[in-house]
């Protein structure tokens, strides 16, 4: 039995008992849950936008006719997948139907595994759109950091929490995570939720600035402090002032600049070049990074001092393949958002192509599921190199997999908390891990 089904109600109207009960029976048996009518009206006073239902009714009936009903149901809810059923000989007027609106047509006289594949079909359809929406409108309602970063995962929750706990605390922070993670999302929301957000939230990459001119961009110059300095020119960090300095990508900052910014840190001043007075700062630094800083430092890329003086909060973003429940949530999120700059409309996305996007490892973590919203708000692929979505069985073991190291993750590798997590036999649990290659010592 498809159990999934049942949260779908079908409303079945056919003026004909036997037809109409052997219909009831059969969409039963294939684990609907049904209310049969004999005449249109009553099946129209239950009708209610967004309600979780398929409407099947016959096209001849006393009063009200199917037509008649599928222009009543469509102004209540024009998304509501309605069926119509014809007699021999209607065939034109159904094709019309369909295009006025209707989801599809069967012709009388029909067999009950063909009536329960178009019910499931159109019930998969709506179980589709009222997923969609009930998405849409939890982004529209959100509200605080959870409008900022989206996620259900546990490290997701668990990295909002931590932010908020210490938005306001004068330490510097130092934020993991790789290439498009969004690390200068956490960056922001650190600033946005202090008591600093009344003043600059200053960003600076740190990989993207010549080194010839990075100490004047950082700490700024006096006039005639070098050739071509005419004015005096405030740099990033006294421009921060009272607010945010965020130091994206801090492994690629150069030697000689890591010395000057470590003291910086440690003495919360700055002398401009060219000059000789120090300059008092009241700034918060964050530091981001997708490299391993203490692995720097021992291979002596980064200076060991500066990695311990930034080295007290720490944060680390989860990659997008670590948190695959919540790709339904931003991609949607994405989406929205690209159809609002681009002009057109949302579309609904097929089920087995949104299973196909959460088996993805998406290295480029959301940045590039991002781009995936866009190219599919444009009418492209979603996925480059989309190849056609797996068998059954293959997508069922890639979830099953996704849970138990969702599972193991969260329990940091023991694996009796994840059985526990899991309500699986530790029996089970082994043959599972076993059979998909993983070991409780790789969550540890």
């Amino acid at each position: 039995m498809n159990k999934i089904l049942n949260d779908i109600q079908v409303l079945l109207v056919e003026d004909d008992r036997t037809v109409r009960e052997g219909s009831v029976q059969a969409l039963e048996l294939a684990d609907f849950t049904v209310q049969g009518f004999d005449s249109a009206e009553p099946a129209h006073a239950l009708l209610r936008p967004h309600c979780p239902a398929v409407l099947v009714t016959d096209v001849k009936l006393p009063g009200m006719s199917g037509l008649e009903l599928l222009a009543a149901a469509h102004a209540i809810d024009p998304d509501l997948p309605v069926i119509l059923v014809t007699g021999h000989g209607d065939i034109s007027m159904a094709v019309q139907a369909m295009r006025d609106g209707a989801y599809d047509f069967i012709e009388k006289p029909y067999s009950s595994e063909q009536l329960a594949d178009v019910v499931r079909r159109a019930a998969d359809k709506r179980r589709l759109q009222l997923e969609v929406l009930k998405l849409r409108e939890r982004l529209a309602h959100s509200e605080g950091i959870d409008a900022y970063l989206l996620g259900n995962a546990p490290a997701m929750q668990a990295l909002r929490q931590v932010i908020l706990s210490v938005a306001s605390q004068p330490a510097d922070v130092l934020i993991y995570g790789e290439t498009g993670s969004g690390k200068e999302l956490v960056a922001r929301c650190l600033h946005l939720f202090s008591e600093r957000a009344k003043h600059h939230y200053v960003p600076v990459n740190c990989g993207a600035i010549p080194e010839t001119i990075f100490e004047s961009e950082l700490f700024g110059h006096e006039p005639g402090a070098f050739t071509g300095a005419s004015k005096r020119q405030i740099g990033k960090i006294e421009h921060a002032e009272q607010g945010t300095l965020f130091l994206d990508e801090i492994e690629s900052l150069p030697l000689a600049m890591q010395v000057k910014l470590l003291r910086v840190l440690q003495e919360r001043y700055i002398q401009r070049l060219g000059s000789n007075t120090p300059v008092p700062l009241d700034v918060r630094v964050i530091a981001a990074a997708k490299e391993d800083l203490k692995d720097y430092s021992d291979q002596g890329k980064f200076r060991s001092d500066l990695y311990y003086r930034l080295n007290l909060i720490v944060l680390h973003i989860p990659p997008l393949r670590e948190r695959r429940e919540d790709i339904p949530l931003l991609f949607e999120h994405f989406m929205l958002d690209a159809a609002e700059r681009y002009k057109r409309p949302c579309p609904v996305v097929p089920a087995a192509q949104m299973q196909q996007m959460m088996a993805q490892d998406w290295p480029g973590n959301v940045r590039e599921l991002r781009n995936a919203a866009d190219r599919f708000v444009l009418g492209l692929s979603a996925c480059d190199n989309a190849a056609p979505p797996a068998p059954l069985a293959e997508q069922v073991g890639a979830f099953e997999r996704m849970l138990i190291e969702q599972a193991l993750r969260t329990a940091g590798g023991n694996v009796a908390d994840a059985c526990t997590a899991l309500a699986l036999p530790k029996q089970t649990m082994y043959h599972k891990m076993q059979k998909y290659g993983l070991t409780a010592e790789d969550y540890r």
